[in-house]
């Protein structure tokens, strides 16, 4: 097994791999549908962001994200667990064309876990639904991993049988370590964390539609002044903040990405005023909707 003594060597060799696949700065997919790697060549201003469930283990740079008050900062040789969508402020700190920042991001999969739980002694969990980002070091093992992960892709045809024995391995190194008992509370069914990530869920799956405090309540098993307690603790937001905020991202995708005009895209997100689409737009992300979209389109090239 990889020791501490082993990681300069296994860094090195998972970078060069990750750079083969992520050519130039953005999301690069996989042929794997719960990884993919992720390359920016220089720093940037902090930007509302929307983190998917899953690991970030970062190879190379530094990055931010803020939830609230608190700012949780990750680098090389740092794995970020992600309990469940959240919407901080991302910022990528340290990155150069020479040393651009690089992680590989892998989805959390709820049956992957639960298999693999079943086969391994649990500790007694205390699930408080703390913070709800944490960090904790890479170690050798689990990075070893991770490269024998990335030099699968390139072997298809070994793909469908080697990768979920890879995944396995990766989540037990995870579940094993410092994370693994903020891992292990996402599929306690009666915990916290898993109540709340069920409102996440649910939130994430019908964003444009109208808002049930109760409903949502009744969905966490609590009454709604803990739910909004609770889900605040964990997001920095509140439900309907939540709601707000993830609508204001999706409607900027459509934008961006389908060419939709504002008032389309506020109505597709569930707007039915376009006047305080633009208000709340504007105040999210510090321009009007027409002004911002111009701005990406321009930076992006």
């Amino acid at each position: 097994m990889p020791t501490d003594a082993d990681l300069p060597a296994l860094r090195e060799r998972t970078i060069a791999l990750a750079l083969a696949r992520a050519p130039a700065d953005g999301l690069h997919a996989t042929a794997l549908p719960w990884l993919r790697l992720i390359r920016a060549s220089a720093a940037g201003l902090a930007v509302p962001a929307i983190y998917e469930p899953g690991l970030v283990l970062v190879l190379q740079g530094r990055k931010q994200a803020q939830l609230g008050s608190a700012v949780v900062h990750y680098d090389a040789l740092q794995c970020l667990l992600v309990p469940m969508t959240l919407l901080p402020r991302g910022r990528v700190t340290e990155a150069s064309a020479d040393k651009p920042y690089l992680c590989l991001r892998l989805s959390c999969e709820t049956q992957a876990l639960t298999e693999l739980l079943l086969d391994i002694a649990a500790p007694t969990l205390v699930d408080e639904a703390g913070a709800g980002l944490q960090v904790a070091p890479v170690t050798a093992p689990l990075l070893d991993a991770a490269l024998r992960l990335l030099q699968l892709l390139d072997s298809p045809q070994d793909l469908r049988t080697l990768a979920p024995l890879l995944q396995r391995e990766i989540l037990y190194r995870v579940l094993t370590g410092p994370l693994g008992q903020r891992l292990r509370s996402l599929v306690q069914q009666d915990g916290v964390t898993r109540r709340l990530a069920r409102v996440v869920e649910r939130l994430t799956q019908r964003f444009a539609e109208p808002l049930s405090i109760d409903e949502l309540a009744a969905l966490a098993h609590m009454s709604p002044s803990t739910l909004h307690l609770r889900f605040k603790q964990l997001t920095a937001l509140s439900p309907l903040q939540f709601q707000k905020n993830l609508r204001l991202q999706q409607a900027r995708r459509l934008m961006l990405a389908d060419g939709l005009d504002a008032a389309s895209a506020a109505h597709r997100v569930g707007y039915e005023s376009p006047s305080q689409f633009s208000r709340e737009y504007r105040r999210l992300f510090g321009a009007p909707p027409r002004e911002d979209i111009s701005l990406l389109r321009r930076a992006a090239g």
